[in-house]
């Protein structure tokens, strides 16, 4: 059986503490992992921010001016939106008239009064025992 041999025993020589060292850093061994502090970018030079500053303005002038004046832009939207209200209006428009044909149709079908009043005026019809006179202007004679 092997022998089992405590701090102490194996090297009497050599003074080992019990209690860990409170010390900051460990005295060997590797470094201990820390971030590495970035760099700031060099700065531009002059002429590269001019040159981007024009771009952009650039860019900004051809997506403003297409907004105004392209395919779908405010221009467009603006006669989409009045060529919609006038066709909105001509649609109620339409709509009362289809209803007041409907509501005629229905007086041509039911009511008698309607259908006396239609033969009167377009057929010239009359009554059993009425007088129809018709009536024209007369054209003044030259002599």
């Amino acid at each position: 059986m092997p022998k089992l041999l405590y701090k102490e025993q194996a090297f009497p020589d050599m003074a080992i503490p019990l209690e860990p060292k409170l010390s900051a850093r460990r005295e060997n061994g590797p470094e201990p992992l820390r971030r590495k502090r970035v760099q700031p970018a060099a700065p531009a030079s002059p002429l590269r921010n001019k040159v981007i500053a024009r771009l952009l303005i650039f860019a900004t002038v051809v997506l403003l001016v297409d907004s105004l004046v392209g395919d779908k832009g405010l221009i467009e939207r603006l006669h989409a939106r009045r060529s919609y209200a006038e066709m909105e209006a001509s649609l109620n428009d339409l709509k009362a008239r289809n209803a007041s044909l409907r509501k005629y149709a229905q007086d041509l079908k039911e009511n008698r009064d309607t259908i006396e009043a239609i033969a009167r005026e377009e057929l010239g019809m009359t009554r059993s025992g009425e007088i129809l006179f018709i009536v024209r202007d007369a054209k003044p004679q030259s002599n």
